[in-house]
């Protein structure tokens, strides 16, 4: 096999192993990344009518918060539904797919903005 070759399937075994690294498993910086890349995608995609942070009302009143999604969905179910495509919420809602490393993202970010609730 030539040497470009083995760089080739190499470098296709290593994107398939990344790809099956849960956010979970990820490291401090990998999950800083992570986070940062949920965050740019809510911002892109859906901070028109949501509100995509900790704070503050959603531009859209029908559209909640993502701060809340925690309490209607369990957010770790939600991969697939991004993946397929979500066409559910309000009427003007467009639909959207995303790749799973962008679900990945995604949910990650969804999961950092959900408030802690306190143990008793």
């Amino acid at each position: 096999m030539k040497r470009a070759s083995r760089i080739v399937l190499a470098a296709a075994v290593l994107a398939q192993y990344v790809g099956l690294v849960s956010a979970a498993q990820a490291g401090p910086a990998e999950q800083s990344i992570l986070l940062a890349e949920g965050k740019a995608l809510a911002e892109m995609h859906c901070s028109t009518c949501h509100a995509i942070g900790t704070s503050g009302a959603s531009p859209l009143q029908v559209a909640p918060p993502f701060r809340t999604l925690g309490q209607k969905y369990d957010l770790d179910n939600r991969q697939e539904a991004l993946a397929e495509g979500i066409a559910v919420g309000h009427p003007e809602m467009p639909q959207f797919e995303f790749s799973p490393e962008q679900s990945d993202a995604l949910i990650a970010y969804l999961k950092s903005i959900q408030p802690q609730t306190k143990q008793h």
